[in-house]
């Protein structure tokens, strides 16, 4: 993926994650990860291994598919 890809997945997670009304330590709990690696993840500045990202799918419940799908909808 490329930098913009990575700020587009940020913001992904960020809207999924705010349709659910969740914080980011609500999903830092969920998914086991620290508050500081999803607030990275969610600016774009790390790039997530795969695992990572079925970790934060699984936490919003939706699809691995649906999350790398960039479309807000």
């Amino acid at each position: 993926m490329q930098q913009d890809d990575f700020l587009k997945l940020g913001y992904k997670i960020k809207f999924e994650r705010g349709k659910r009304k969740m914080s980011q330590l609500d999903l830092a709990l969920k998914t086991g990860l620290t508050t500081r690696s999803i607030s990275r993840i969610e600016c774009g500045m790390i790039d997530p291994k795969l695992s990572t990202l079925q970790r934060i799918s699984s936490a919003l419940e939706i699809d691995i598919i649906e999350l790398l799908n960039f479309n807000l909808s």
